[in-house]
């Protein structure tokens, strides 16, 4: 078999580039395989650009603490791809909520995350008969755009080998051992024989595992939008999330210049789950269907707790797959999964929801998956 430890990771969004760089930087020969035309186009783009201190997880205790570890963490490494010239506030609802004004304010200093009463002239753009209480916290936006630069630079710098509009559509053993990956791109098919493969797909992760022929792990899938808005003038300095249950978030999108809005109960259009009974590749089910926008019916609510938003703009919608453990509905808590030897000896699946809490995923990778040079001693 060939001497030099191999790996393959499949999926080019911000989980598979850090992954990749990991383990060349550990000395492996590593080949990063991505579908798209570029690095960081599917969900690592299509979010909320987010950088989390923890307060959106009030009833997940262990996320909130990862996020709050995290957050000066991801700082510290991507310090040209962060926003922070926005003044961040959670307002907490004062009717159907899940947490109230005291519960938040205990998780924060639990947590370790500051948090103030937000000052007067925020706390008025809020009706006081819907909101019990409004905050100001430290929580960041990261550019996307930047981030795939730094990405690129990374993966360079590390000496991965990147493919680019290349589709995995075939993983088996390998009869000297390790494993073969067909990859279709733009010159046809061609195999790599590798010792490992890191599928790091998300929202695919279930149609890798059925070109390697194993049996899909359970995931909750939807097809989320996330509405692009001009914002007032009076609001274009902030970010605000109501919580905590079915309401919405307003946060900047340094890579476009705008701000993202979801809601709770309009961001989701469709969902599914993968199981026995089948899979849908939910990126062909979305380029097949054409979403009608729900923005209007977000905006209509918001506005109930903060009239000023009457007066954004929708100027675009990003459109993606979003995936998460079924297991999480209750708490919204946001794990990293990471499972080896998944149906084949050497393929590992990664899944995670959270692009700042990608250190969880590199602190989580079992001695097995990792380079020699970086196991245990």
């Amino acid at each position: 078999m060939h001497t030099a430890r191999t790996a393959a990771v499949v999926g080019g969004g911000f989980y598979g580039c850090m992954l990749a760089e990991w383990l060349a930087r550990g000395g492996m020969q590593v080949e990063l395989v991505e579908r798209e035309d570029d690095l960081l186009r599917r969900a690592s783009l299509a979010n909320q650009a987010r950088v989390h201190g923890g307060y959106h997880y009030p009833r997940s205790l262990l996320t909130g603490l990862r996020s709050r570890a995290n957050l000066p963490r991801f700082v510290a490494e991507f310090p040209d791809c962060i926003d922070t010239s926005f003044t961040k506030i959670y307002a907490i609802a004062a009717r159907h909520s899940h947490v109230t004004a005291r519960h938040f304010v205990g998780f924060c200093r639990r947590i370790g995350a500051p948090v103030a009463p937000a000052p007067a002239h925020l706390a008025r753009l809020f009706d006081p008969a819907l909101v019990e209480a409004v905050f100001a916290v430290e929580e960041f936006a990261f550019d996307a755009t930047k981030l795939r630069r730094a990405c690129r630079r990374r993966l360079a710098a590390a000496g991965v080998g990147v493919r680019l509009t290349t589709e995995v559509t075939h993983i088996a053993p390998h009869p000297r051992g390790g494993l073969v990956v067909t990859a279709r791109g733009p010159a046809g098919d061609h195999d790599l024989w590798v010792d490992r493969v890191f599928n790091c797909t998300y929202a695919r992760l279930n149609t890798l595992l059925a070109a390697a022929g194993v049996a899909p792990i359970p995931l909750r899938h939807e097809v989320a939008e996330m509405a692009l808005v001009e914002m007032p003038e009076a609001l274009v300095h902030l970010g605000v999330t109501v919580m905590c249950g079915p309401f919405f978030s307003v946060m900047p999108f340094p890579s476009r210049g705008l701000h993202s809005f979801s809601h709770v109960r309009y961001t989701p259009h469709t969902s599914w789950t993968d199981g026995p009974a089948g899979i849908l590749d939910g990126h062909r089910y979305l380029a097949a269907t054409a979403p009608r926008t729900r923005f209007p019916l977000m905006l209509r609510d918001a506005v109930r707790y903060m009239p000023a938003l009457a007066d954004c703009r929708q100027v675009d919608s990003l459109w993606e797959i979003k995936t998460v453990l079924p297991a999480n509905d209750k708490d919204d808590g946001r794990p990293i999964l990471f499972e080896h030897d998944v149906g084949l000896r050497g393929l590992s699946c990664v899944l995670a929801a959270k692009i700042d809490n990608v250190f969880d995923m590199l602190d989580a990778i079992p001695q097995a998956d990792a380079p020699p040079s970086r196991r245990a001693a």
